[in-house]
């Protein structure tokens, strides 16, 4: 998106800017959602031009930023909280003459009149800029109310309770014992409970029996391995190579470190550490070196007409890509 020094406060009221209208009384009156309706338009058709890169961004304007898409410029402001028409960025999206339309033509990014009617009803609602969830602090909500005082054991509940209510639905009746050690023994080993555990637990009916049980799974191998798996799984863990032939590789003693870390519940932090820079520790153990398979987890080739450098460096980014995803949750593949 590219706006003219020369652009004036232009008020066309064309074809498209009349489909925009019809698509945005058709929207909610609620503000559409900036970070998931708006800031993907923006970043898609609006960000190589007028975002965070300044060997692309034209005319020094920036609508990645709230305080600059709202500081108002020679010409006018960017964004006009709650008066789309005066925005600079409504007027250009809308504008009937298709050679002062943005984005240009030339950027293969045309806006769809939807896009557009999301855009003029965000502005018009007040354009409320909110961060993406992930990086706003969680708040600590109030459980709410309800009229079933009994049946909530913790606050948890009560939002359980009220949720189903608000559909018109009641709690299901409790679950039998035989099913309660079948649903501890999945979810906490992945497999299903020996018949002599089941037995037993129906047969026990003190208090604590419940969270005997529970604690007899967690102390199980078999809770090591299945917590495991997820993390395997974003580590990238493969018994093989991944490429061309795919044929096996000795990776089992990282596989082995992950699940014995879980199974004799290792502090995360330390668990962190010792895959990031284990081999950097003072001193380090055969386990803490295991533990930097994780490093090595990325996809290999052992064909012989590679180039080195550019398999080094495709090594490099998976690695990047992959301790960004695991411990930020974020993609950095194109930092």
């Amino acid at each position: 998106m590219l706006f003219c020094k020369s652009a004036g406060m232009m008020k066309p009221l064309n074809t498209l800017s009349l489909a925009a209208l019809v698509f945005a009384a058709t929207l909610s009156a609620a503000a559409p959602d900036f970070a998931r309706e708006v800031r993907p338009i923006l970043s898609d058709a609006c960000f190589h031009c007028h975002g965070p890169d300044p060997s692309t961004r034209m005319m020094g304007l920036r609508l990645d930023l709230r305080e600059a898409a709202f500081t108002p410029r020679k010409t006018g402001a960017p964004i006009v909280a709650g008066n789309a028409k005066d925005s600079l960025v409504y007027q250009r999206i809308a504008h009937e003459n298709p050679a002062r339309r943005m984005p240009p033509a030339s950027s293969h990014k045309t806006l769809t009149v939807k896009q557009i009617a999301t855009i003029k009803a965000w502005i018009d609602a007040g354009a409320p800029w909110k961060e993406h969830w992930a990086f706003v602090a969680p708040a600590k909500p109030k459980p709410p109310a309800t009229a079933n005082v009994t049946w909530p054991r913790n606050a948890i509940d009560r939002f359980i309770l009220s949720a189903l209510a608000k559909q018109g639905l009641t709690p299901a009746p409790p679950a039998d014992r035989r099913t309660l050690a079948r649903r501890l023994s999945f979810d906490i080993t992945g497999l299903p409970p020996a018949p002599q555990d089941v037995e037993a637990f129906v047969k026990d009916l003190s208090p604590g029996a419940y969270e005997a049980l529970i604690e007899k799974f967690m102390a199980s191998p078999q809770w090591g391995e299945h917590r495991a798996r997820y993390w395997l799984d974003a580590a990238r863990y493969g018994d093989t190579h991944g490429l061309h032939i795919d044929n096996f590789r000795e990776m089992w003693p990282y596989r082995d470190w992950v699940i014995g870390a879980f199974n004799r519940n290792q502090p995360f932090n330390q668990f962190t550490i010792e895959q990031l820079a284990g081999d950097l520790l003072p001193s380090p153990t055969m386990d803490q070196l295991i533990a930097t398979g994780f490093q090595r987890c990325n996809v290999t080739t052992n064909e012989g007409g590679v180039i080195p450098e550019e398999v080094a460096a495709m090594y490099a980014k998976d690695r990047a890509d992959t301790t960004g995803a695991v411990f930020l949750g974020l993609t950095v593949g194109c930092a």
